[in-house]
């Protein structure tokens, strides 16, 4: 007997759902990735004061506003490799309110 339809063969296309819940899960790794990009700063990452004044690139009139950009990127790519686990945490709970009718 003949099943009433037919089975998909190869890669199936996304869904309207499936795009809502990526689009979920990279707003919740953004949201982890400046959360530990906020750690890193409170942490000292890149402060050019204090005992070791030369600084992450060795001093010079641009480090503190270039080392934003290396604080923003150890964090996203911290967030990409699964950080601390905010972003799940976070993209668990935006999921059951997606799905939750009311």
């Amino acid at each position: 007997m003949l099943p009433s339809s037919p089975t998909p063969i190869g890669p199936t296309l996304p869904t309207d759902r499936d795009a809502r819940l990526a689009r979920l899960r990279e707003a919740a790794e953004k949201l982890e990735a400046r959360f530990l990009s906020e750690m890193l700063a409170s942490a000292g990452l890149g402060n050019v004061s204090g005992e070791l004044s030369s600084g992450t690139f060795g001093g010079g009139i641009g480090e503190n506003q270039f080392t934003s950009f290396l604080r923003d990127a150890q964090a996203t790519e911290m967030a990409r490799a699964g950080g601390i686990g905010l972003a799940e945490s976070i993209f668990e709970s935006l999921k059951e309110r997606m799905d939750d009718p009311d």
